[in-house]
């Protein structure tokens, strides 16, 4: 059966009887993915029960994010489990489409810039608890990617709810949110689930009480905002005033009103619980690729000085000379060499380096292979991004590709975001995010990065990180 599936594509010649190369999948090696990636355009492996097809050409990855005719988004095979079988990024056709329509302005510059006070306040509060935490380990340096996972989780909480989420809540799922993640592995043993203590049982305990806070927070939000005068400034909260906008514009045009104005985001009421599915499936994108983005960010900047002091000097321009004025979305979106560094970041240290798919139905993804119904199929974002015909010298960390070189010109490399229906709806805000906390740290910050032998190696969990966690001291920058 492996041999038939596999066909003429590069793999394994024999597999080992049931589990396949199962040790492998449970601790993934970042080089034996740049090893198969080299290895051909599509090649494969089979683990348990179930066939992988990998695709690491930047045009073949394109035909996979764009066949929903064949395809659907899986993530790994527990996904709907732990995220919920009725979440929106499942969803194919009318259903999707009709979430999507609902939460693409939950993204326009005039949302997102109700979003930057609660940023203000969560970067301000977090840089404290650096400057503390280097401080009580007597300013020696130790791992930092905890707390940068932290700070993404707050971030991303106060963003989605505002004040509506408790401090304490955040804090419970800061520290419990890695459990869902490391439960999400390509491939898990069959039933893990149902088996107390495994990686997916204390992985669908914690969404489970996600969801339950998150629909809690939901309900909160819709009698907050049915309060007359009440101004959104959270994505939740735009999204509930969307609705009610809604609900009236149809309650009128069926009272027989003529002439009724129609919102510009006509959608119909989602409940709680689809507010709070769609939610975790925000945060389970965000919470990894973030926390990976962040700890690069402050680690390479670290070691290239001259890239922190120009960011540094951008920053304080845009101030007007005032380090401490807080930021806004003009300011922002003003900011050319920071916003090159974090494109930069994002290709050269990718925080998503594969999209899973399903194979649907037979999927002749070139003349001469089709992917068999039921397999995995995974486009590479990696590969493209070091790709050294569209980035020269790939490897190396270079902002400067993005001002006066031709990197913007390369749109099809870039598929930081994937591509096609089911593509990031934050695209534009998470570089902007970005953007907000690398310039506020340059101006309030000082750090120090502390080199080990493991410091550029690089660990799989979900994406990338270092493998010694960043070793990092802070304190705090002091103006003459």
């Amino acid at each position: 059966m492996y041999l038939h599936r596999k066909g003429s594509i590069i793999g394994p010649q024999f597999k080992i009887p049931l589990t396949g190369p199962f040790i492998q999948a449970l601790h993934p090696k970042f080089e034996a993915y740049l090893a198969q990636w080299a290895s051909g355009p599509l090649s494969c492996v089979s683990v348990f029960h179930k066939f992988v097809v990998l695709v690491s050409d930047r045009d073949l990855a394109h035909k996979v994010f764009k066949s929903p005719t064949y395809t659907e988004p899986c993530i790994v095979p527990l996904a709907k489990d732990i995220i919920g079988h009725k979440a929106w990024v499942f969803l194919q056709g009318k259903a999707h489409t009709e979430y999507r329509r609902g939460l693409t302005p939950l993204f326009t510059n005039k949302a997102m810039a109700t979003y930057l006070p609660a940023h203000e306040a969560v970067l301000s509060t977090y840089f404290s608890e650096f400057i503390a935490a280097s401080e009580a380990n007597s300013n020696h340096p130790f791992p930092f990617m905890t707390l940068f996972r932290e700070i993404n989780c707050a971030l991303s909480l106060r963003t989605f709810f505002g004040d509506l989420i408790s401090p304490s809540a955040v804090k419970k799922i800061a520290d419990d949110f890695y459990l869902a993640t490391a439960a999400l592995e390509l491939v898990n043993v069959p039933l893990s689930i149902h088996i107390p203590f495994t990686k997916p049982w204390r992985g669908k305990r914690t969404a489970d009480a996600v969801h339950a806070e998150f629909a809690r927070c939901a309900a909160a939000c819709k009698r907050r905002m049915a309060q007359p005068g009440v101004k959104p400034n959270s994505i939740v909260d735009h999204w509930v005033k969307h609705m009610f906008e809604s609900n009236r514009y149809r309650e009128r045009v069926a009272g027989g009103e003529e002439g009724v104005e129609k919102p510009t985001n006509l959608i119909r009421e989602f409940t709680n619980e689809e507010i709070s599915e769609t939610l975790f499936t925000f945060l389970f994108a965000s919470q990894d690729a973030s926390s990976s983005a962040t700890t690069w960010l402050f680690q390479i900047l670290a070691q290239r000085p001259d890239v922190l002091d120009r960011l540094r000097e951008e920053n304080l321009a845009a101030r007007g000379g005032d380090p401490y004025r807080p930021f806004d979305l003009e300011m922002l979106e003003g900011l050319t060499y920071t916003n090159a560094v974090i494109k930069e970041l994002l290709r050269h240290r990718p925080p998503v380096i594969f999209v899973p798919y399903l194979a649907t139905k037979a999927f002749p993804v070139t003349p001469e292979y089709t992917v068999p119904k039921g397999a995995m199929v995974i486009p590479s974002c990696y590969p493209a991004l070091h790709d050294p015909v569209a980035y020269p010298n790939p490897d190396v960390f270079n902002p400067e590709r993005w001002i006066t070189g031709d990197a913007e010109s390369k749109t099809k490399n870039w598929l930081v975001f994937g591509t096609g229906a089911h593509d990031c709806l934050a695209r534009r805000y998470v570089p902007l995010a970005m953007a907000a906390m690398i310039g506020k740290a340059a101006l309030e910050l000082e750090w120090e990065h502390v080199a080990t032998e493991k410091s550029e190696e690089i660990k799989v969990f979900a994406t990338l990180f270092p493998m010694d966690g960043a070793q990092l001291v802070f304190k705090k920058r002091v103006w003459a």
